[in-house]
Parts: C-alpha cells; sequence; structure tokens
C-alpha cells in the first residue's frame, strides 16, 4: 500500500507575510521496504529452509549496507569484513549455489561501490540480479519470480554459478 507524506514549507514574502505550503503525494518505497517484503515473501515459501534439521530448497541472508554509522560502528564494520556495494540478498541453494539481488527503487541507480563490487562478483562467476520495483508488491513478486526461475535452472552442476539469462 502506498504511504502517503505530506510536506509543509514555510516562506517569507519581501513583505515579511509568512506563507505556508503544503504538498501531499505517494511516497516512493524506500530500498529497505522493498527487501523487507521480498524477505517476507520469500520465507513465506514452503521451500526456504532457516533449519539444518528441515529439509529445503533454498535459505536467504540479508545486509544492510545503506544503514547510517557512526565513525566507530563503520569502523568496526569495515574491520569485520562488511563490503560497500554488497548485494540486499543472497540466496543460498543446493551444491553450493548463490544467487545475489540488488533491489532497487524504480528510479534508483547503483552507487560506484555497488557498480564495482557487482562486477566483481560476477568475474567471480557468481550470479548477481538488480530488479527495480516501484512496490513492496511489486519487489516480492519479481523477487520469488526470480528465485523461482533460479531454482528450476536445469544442468546446474554442484558449485557451478555460471551466469545465465537471469544476470542480464
Amino acid at each position: 500500500m502506498p504511504r502517503i507524506v505530506t510536506r509543509k514549507r514555510t516562506s517569507v514574502t519581501t513583505t515579511g507575510t509568512r506563507v505556508v505550503t503544503t504538498h501531499t503525494a505517494e511516497a516512493p518505497d524506500l530500498e529497505w521496504r522493498l527487501q523487507a517484503a521480498a524477505v517476507r515473501r520469500l520465507r513465506a515459501r514452503p521451500d526456504y529452509t532457516a533449519d539444518a534439521d528441515k529439509p529445503g530448497a533454498f535459505a536467504l541472508a540479508g545486509d544492510m549496507n545503506a544503514g547510517r554509522r557512526g565513525r566507530q560502528e563503520a569502523v568496526k564494520a569495515k574491520a569485520t569484513g562488511l563490503e560497500a556495494g554488497e548485494p540486499d540478498l543472497r540466496v543460498y541453494g543446493a551444491h553450493g549455489r548463490l544467487l545475489m539481488i540488488e533491489l532497487k527503487a524504480e528510479n534508483g541507480k547503483p552507487s560506484e561501490a555497488q557498480i564495482n563490487r557487482h562486477a566483481l562478483l560476477i568475474g567471480l562467476g557468481y550470479m548477481v540480479v538488480t530488479i527495480h520495483a516501484t512496490t513492496e508488491d511489486e519487489a516480492a513478486d519479481l523477487v520469488e519470480a526470480t528465485v523461482e526461475e533460479w531454482l528450476a535452472m536445469a544442468g546446474w552442476a554442484a558449485n557451478d554459478n555460471a551466469p545465465s539469462r537471469l544476470a542480464a
């Protein structure tokens, strides 16, 4: 469901009169909301597992690299391996398969760090897919369809992460 935001702007005319204007519009879905919707959808699937004792076709993990951090937290994050540009979601499949998904709001563009990191991961043979969505439902639908296609791909040998049409 779209969120409605109201912005008020106060200005003062040359005669000293205060003018307040109000603008109401649908707010674009923030990327973290798109990611959360996709994660909810994937976790609801019967073939998802988060437990080593429960069989499933895939598990997943997400990152919040865009989170704001103070200087100390940023130093700790970098020291412990957090890399700028890492894709938002990692989908782990059987036999060492890995699908990485980057979610972008409708007009979102990848940062320089994302462009570089994704190129590195693709160069190492991993599949990285960028999905653009305008709503949470659209993000969940597109991510689920991508994962379904990835799970259904035939001819994958163990640890064969060669890019396919999904990587386009």
